[in-house]
């Protein structure tokens, strides 16, 4: 496995790659890798013959007091678990280096990036945007993995992929949880001991609300007040929203079916975490 900082070498090795006929995949992370981030590289390998994952935590996607700077970061343990995936590259540039001096375009998203998570983070879906649109044409992927725990991400950039004719393939994989169902996140290390055990609220809200659903309960009103009244009792837990929303355009629904996707953001002590699920899948 290399690793390659400069995005010149990144870009002329990926054209070299592609001239020869081969396949190229793409995994972006920030780093600080988990098994949800090496499910998106095992697929990937299997699907591609140069597979690239960037390591790369993008201050454009942070707004202002955000967790950027303390954001965790481990090189090497990176490292080691992308080449354990089967990982060729590891393209990991400066800040300086995507954002040098004088930078002044951006990629902006409109309707399906402004609710949920755009609306809670004004100008995340703007950074997100923006530096896979960069990679896309530094890496020039032929597929590239996103995880469906961040699934407005997704969402957003299979809609930019669409809008700007990007010759990419979207793959959306599953979310990857812990033994008791914890959604794995490179933030969970931010948990306490106590909060690491409370935040559990999220996806037995989840359970919870499915249950419901399974016993005729369609009404995302009553389902919400459901998942609320958990997330409530939780002393480190403050919801940020809990939606019910179509799977692919994300409007919100008032009343649910088995393509209604159930989206929500809850913060324990300082930590935001996000989950979700549809509510016809197991």
């Amino acid at each position: 496995m290399k690793l390659i900082e400069s995005i010149s070498e990144m870009q002329s090795l990926s054209l070299t790659v592609r001239g020869k006929g081969k396949r190229v995949g793409f995994v972006p992370t920030m780093g600080y890798l988990h098994e949800g981030h090496a499910s998106l590289m095992i697929e990937g390998r299997k699907r591609s013959d140069l597979l690239v994952a960037t390591v790369f935590v993008n201050p454009t996607q942070f707004g202002v007091g955000e967790d950027f700077e303390k954001y965790p970061r481990d090189r090497d343990r990176d490292m080691s678990i992308a080449s354990a995936a089967g990982v060729d590259i590891v393209f990991a540039p400066s800040a300086a280096e995507m954002y040098p001096s004088g930078y002044q375009t951006y990629v902006n998203v409109e309707k399906i990036a402004l609710p949920l998570c755009g609306g809670s983070r004004p100008g995340h879906f703007r950074g997100v945007t923006t530096v896979v649109a960069k990679f896309f044409g530094i890496v020039q992927p032929h597929i590239a993995f996103f995880g469906r725990k961040d699934y407005q991400q997704l969402a957003v950039i299979r809609q930019m992929t669409a809008d700007l004719n990007i010759p990419v393939v979207i793959v959306g994989m599953p979310i990857v949880r812990e033994a008791d169902g914890l959604a794995m996140s490179s933030r969970n290390a931010f948990l306490s001991l106590l909060e690491r055990q409370e935040a559990l609220c999220l996806k037995t809200s989840l359970d919870e609300v499915k249950s419901c659903f399974k016993n005729g309960e369609t009404s995302s009103a009553v389902l919400k007040s459901v998942a609320m009244k958990i997330i409530s009792k939780t002393a480190s837990a403050s919801a940020d929203y809990i939606e019910f929303c179509d799977s692919l355009s994300l409007e919100p629904v008032a009343s649910v079916d088995v393509n209604t996707l159930m989206m929500l953001a809850v913060k324990i002590g300082k930590t935001r975490l996000i989950d979700n699920s549809i509510m016809g899948e197991e």
